[in-house]
């Protein structure tokens, strides 16, 4: 089977199942750990594991079930408007704790829908904001297949989420949504500095411009999630954003819970930071 091999395992995110493991293990044990629910999707961010890993796996432990979950759908990449979608067309991707099959039935009727490139393993983008979901995935859904997804910041985000929730539904697939953005980048880095520096920059990101863009992915306000991230620049992808949002209303969510919200502020006080947060949507 054709494997999209690991970019980022031993720096990002530790390279053998025993360091992931222990490193998942102190994850869940941080703040309020996973939460139980009907949660069926979830925002998570996608830095090193150092920095945002402890929210990322806990948001995706939090959509485990009683019942087994066939696949998981995951949209994320950093992308512009004009952007391109693009989807894992076949094989496998490969983590600490083994590979993760593509979902290649559910792929086909995704593509036959909607307009959307497949890409094999071999050429499929080495992207932080995917690579570094799949060894929680591969952990919490051992034996959940996957489809992965690069959605671009456009209406077609809407198409893409809810298409993708249909089609499963036609193969009576259990899925779970997961979607990848970081929040505002801010900082010399990144071309973003109006808010001054120091205390007074992370309370302006942390209270204002992270904190407009959380509450439109609370409504489950796709259009506004894209106008957030376009036009605040607090979020990365918020095509992967919208898609999920898209998704897990298809699905039936009707409530939107803030599990946690941190910056790289907080690990290390440079000039330049980054928000992460972590959302789950429910059932009831």
């Amino acid at each position: 089977m054709e494997t999209k091999k690991m970019a980022f395992g031993g720096t990002w995110y530790p390279a053998t199942a025993r360091e992931c493991e222990a490193s998942i293990e102190k994850f869940l044990q941080e703040k309020q750990g996973l939460l139980t629910g009907s949660f069926v999707g979830g925002i998570v961010p996608h830095a090193g594991w150092y920095y945002s890993g402890s929210i990322a796996c806990r948001v995706i432990a939090s959509l485990q079930s009683d019942e087994r979950i066939d696949t998981v759908i995951l949209f994320g990449a950093h992308m512009h408007r004009q952007s391109e979608p693009f989807i894992l067309g076949h094989g496998a991707v490969e983590t600490p704790f083994g590979e993760i099959e593509v979902d290649t039935e559910l792929v086909d009727r995704i593509c036959a829908g909607i307009s959307i490139r497949k890409r094999p393993p071999s050429t499929f983008p080495d992207e932080n904001t995917l690579e570094l979901q799949n060894p929680f995935i591969r952990y919490f859904f051992p034996k959940a297949k996957i489809v992965i997804m690069g959605v671009a910041p456009s209406f077609f985000a809407s198409v893409i989420g809810a298409a993708a929730v249909a089609e499963a539904g036609q193969l009576s697939r259990k899925i779970r949504i997961i979607g990848s953005t970081d929040m505002t980048h801010y900082g010399p880095d990144f071309g973003l500095t109006g808010a001054g520096s120091g205390e007074q920059a992370v309370d302006w990101v942390t209270q204002k411009n992270d904190r407009t863009a959380i509450e439109a992915m609370k409504r489950m306000a796709e259009e506004e999630v894209i106008s957030q991230g376009l036009t605040h620049h607090n979020m990365c992808c918020p095509g992967a954003a919208a898609a999920t949002v898209a998704a897990v209303k298809k699905m039936g969510a009707v409530r939107a819970l803030e599990l946690d919200y941190a910056t790289s502020f907080e690990k290390s006080a440079a000039p330049s930071f980054v928000g992460y947060a972590g959302i789950l949507y429910a059932l009831s």
